[in-house]
């Protein structure tokens, strides 16, 4: 019995050396065979498309300026004296019509120096009219007596008659210079238009040459608008050129400022360019004219200042046969990207415009393309993609 348990006991390491070298042998015999799948289809990124088709475009260019007069001018004395009448349209912001009387100066002095200008030419008249007949006189005389020689300057008193008429001349002038005086007393509009500052009151002494308001014409008002060079290139600006009568279009311009939480609108036209670019800017100014700011067309409006501010928004050129693309859609480097048989391609473009939605573009792409208008990113060409719902 020992001799057994002893046997087992050496021979149990053994037998499991043996069983593992079994299993093992089993397990190499029925390994399973590995399968290969196929290979997936690679991912396709989903993008929304638009198609690309020609068409036209009114270009449109914004700026902004200040309102100006296109006629500014001081109303001065002429004449020296005491204000007599102010019209009631002689105070600041008042309105006044073309040859309103606005001011008369005390004209009494001016009156008399009439009568005295009158006087002295009636008495150079008279003098000239008895020096006339004293010349007359003198050759009648001389035929006479001057046995058929010639007579001098001095004989036919040449010289006296040239100084009266000189004299009555004179006389003349006097009388033409006190009625205009007179006249000036009266102090009329030159233009219709609306006062800036009055400077004188009602029985104040002036003296001529007195600065006695400043005013401005109405008709119609003025606005200088910069405009780049890029954006000189989509206008039909006014120029004008030596011995040219050639009609020139005048873009519309609409100006708009607000008031309050109310935005009001003015209609003008581009009237000309100005002659030099800004030194600072090099910008070119355009003029745009309002024509009857104050007038009924506007009553229902704030009525415009000068030196007020407005943006302005310009009729433009209408560019034709060009492409119309969304902002989101164009990249660095003028590129936007358009779907190909299934894969994305970058393609680069021309810019002719811009506005705050848009990008007019032509050439580098064809009508009938699709663009991809989702924002992409660094995306490459060449990647697959494919239109979102398809």
């Amino acid at each position: 019995m020992p001799i057994m348990a002893k046997l087992i006991r050496l021979s149990l390491p053994l037998l499991v050396i043996i069983i593992g070298l079994l299993i093992s042998q089993y397990i190499k015999a029925n390994k399973p065979q590995a399968q290969r799948k196929p290979q997936a289809e690679l991912a396709k990124l989903a993008v929304e498309v638009s198609p690309l088709s020609l068409q036209s475009y009114q270009a449109s260019v914004s700026s902004f300026g200040t309102i100006r007069p296109h006629t500014e001018s001081n109303l001065v004395a002429q004449v020296a004296g005491s204000i007599t009448y102010v019209s009631d349209n002689f105070r600041e912001g008042a309105f006044f019509e073309k040859g309103e009387v606005l001011l008369k100066i005390d004209a009494r002095d001016y009156q008399n120096a009439i009568t005295i200008a009158e006087a002295e030419l009636q008495t150079t008249q008279l003098q000239l009219a008895e020096e006339q007949a004293k010349v007359e006189q003198a050759l009648r005389d001389w035929k006479r007596l001057g046995k058929g020689k010639p007579a001098n300057d001095l004989v036919l008193r040449k010289p006296q008659l040239a100084a009266q008429e000189a004299a009555m001349a004179s006389a003349k002038a006097k009388l033409t210079r006190a009625k205009l005086d007179l006249e000036r007393t009266v102090i009329r509009a030159s233009y219709a238009g609306r006062i800036l500052e009055k400077n004188v009151e009602l029985g104040e002494y002036v003296s001529s040459g007195k600065n006695l308001a400043s005013s401005y014409a109405v008709d119609y008002l003025e606005v200088r608008l910069p405009l780049s060079l890029n954006e000189q290139s989509v206008l039909n600006i006014p120029e004008n050129y030596r011995r040219s009568q050639s009609p020139t279009s005048k873009p519309l311009v609409d100006l708009s400022t607000n008031f309050g939480a109310k935005e009001y609108h003015w209609q003008a036209k581009v009237e000309r360019s100005e002659a030099a670019l800004d030194s600072a800017s090099r910008q070119l100014f355009v003029v745009a004219k309002i024509d009857d700011p104050y007038g009924p067309a506007n009553e229902n409006k704030p009525a415009l200042k000068i030196g007020q501010f407005v943006s302005a928004q310009i009729q433009g050129k209408t560019l034709e046969q060009v492409f119309i693309i969304p902002r989101s859609a164009l990249y660095s480097g003028q590129q936007v990207i358009v779907l190909e048989d299934g894969l994305l391609q970058r393609k680069s473009v021309n810019i002719l415009w811009q506005d705050q939605q848009s990008y007019i573009v032509n050439g580098g792409i064809e009508a009938g393309q699709m663009l991809v208008t989702t924002p992409l990113g660094r995306v490459i060409s060449g990647t697959p993609a494919k239109p979102i719902g398809a």
